[in-house]
């Protein structure tokens, strides 16, 4: 079992390292996060705060708070790249799935919000799959 992982942004300006403390794996499908990714859901890893240390690029993280719901978003301001943040009430430590350089051997536990769930995101698992860019 690994004790830590890596992940940081797609153009490297921030990495961060994780303690393999993980409390749960899940899948959000409300429209805010539809919104925030551009995709049907996101993929959150939650651990306690005080189990993420920073190793390069402090200053090229951003953290949106939503003025009206309880969420936040942390992101690179060179990239855009979703990274790690902490709830609003600071009791959780949340990780974008797709920030960590490998995956933990977790499968998500739940989904949440699936009331807002996309329209098309049924249907498309059940399109035709291409290896890479369709021809």
């Amino acid at each position: 079992m690994k004790l830590k992982f890596t992940g940081g942004c797609l153009c490297g300006a921030v990495q961060f390292s994780v303690k393999d403390e993980f409390k749960a794996f899940y899948q959000c499908h409300c429209k805010q996060c539809q919104q925030l990714t551009g995709s049907a859901f996101t993929s959150n890893i939650l651990t306690a705060p005080s189990n993420i240390e920073w190793l390069k690029g402090t200053r090229n993280v951003t953290v949106y708070d939503h003025p009206t719901r309880g969420f936040s978003k942390s992101f690179c301001t060179v990239c855009g790249s979703a990274l790690p943040f902490i709830n609003k009430n600071k009791t959780t430590l949340i990780i974008p799935a797709g920030a960590l350089n490998e995956l933990p051997d977790l499968k998500p536990q739940a989904n949440m919000f699936t009331s807002e769930e996309a329209c098309w995101l049924k249907p498309g698992l059940n399109a035709k799959g291409f290896s890479g860019f369709p021809e």
